[in-house]
């Protein structure tokens, strides 16, 4: 018996450690909040663009997006050095200031909406939304649902890399004449 309860543990043991490293080989993405990317954005010699991933609690495939995409090691890499990367809840109850206004939450039935988020999503509540903004923190667009880790990076090098200022997205991405 005590043979059978040492392999068992040795097993879980085991496995514990695989998971362990599996978890430790996932890109740490550094997500700031609106403050601080503001801040940084305001007071740098060289402000990065911002990227806002627009998130809700219940949201599974605003968790899978944070599972699949922003974890890719190339994704992380790419967004991380080219952009402040921040995480803004849908739903959230704190107020937000954003050139010159302040922004709240509006209860609405059980829940309710941020009115910053209603407005980077233009409107539409539609989660998850990913949000790109220029250096000068003006809207380039926002672009809703979940995203697998390669389309999403040739968008955010449509946008990190100033290629929207020189190409229309359907040239970009070779959507034009079809």
């Amino acid at each position: 018996m005590k043979t059978i309860s040492s392999f068992i543990f040795k097993a879980i043991l085991i496995v514990g450690m695989g998971f362990t490293s599996v978890a430790s080989n996932a890109q740490d993405v550094e997500w700031l909040s609106w403050s601080e990317a503001a801040e940084l954005a305001a007071t740098e010699k060289n402000p990065k663009k911002i990227f806002i991933d627009v998130y809700t609690d219940w949201c599974g495939w605003c968790k899978k997006m944070d599972k699949d995409t922003f974890q890719n090691k190339e994704v992380a890499a790419y967004m991380s050095q080219n952009f402040y990367m921040v995480k803004l809840d849908g739903e959230g109850k704190e107020p937000i200031e954003f050139k010159g206004k302040t922004y709240k939450y509006v209860p609405q039935g059980r829940k309710g909406y941020h009115e910053f988020a209603a407005t980077l999503m233009q409107g539409r509540l539609s989660y998850p939304t990913t949000v790109f903004l220029d250096e000068e923190m003006n809207m380039l667009s926002p672009v809703p649902g979940y995203q697998k880790p390669q389309p999403f990076l040739n968008i955010a090098k449509y946008f990190g890399d100033d290629i929207y200022k020189e190409k229309d997205w359907k040239a970009y991405s070779g959507q034009s004449g079809r």
